[in-house]
């Protein structure tokens, strides 16, 4: 089955691999994240949610 999304790029990364790297980040931070490190936070949950949103439309 192939698995075009209109807003999707080349490599999606799948939600399990966004929460490591979330969890990464917040451990590297050591629980109090910079400017730049919260925007990237922001970024990776949204890219997450938008992972666990395909993975369970992929599901059903």
């Amino acid at each position: 089955m192939s698995m075009n999304h209109p807003h999707s790029g080349p490599a999606r990364r799948t939600a399990a691999v966004l929460n490591e790297q979330i969890r990464g980040l917040w451990l590297r931070a050591g629980g109090s994240l910079s400017p730049d490190e919260a925007a990237e936070y922001q970024r990776l949950v949204t890219e997450w949610a938008a992972a666990m949103r395909d993975e369970i439309v992929e599901a059903a």
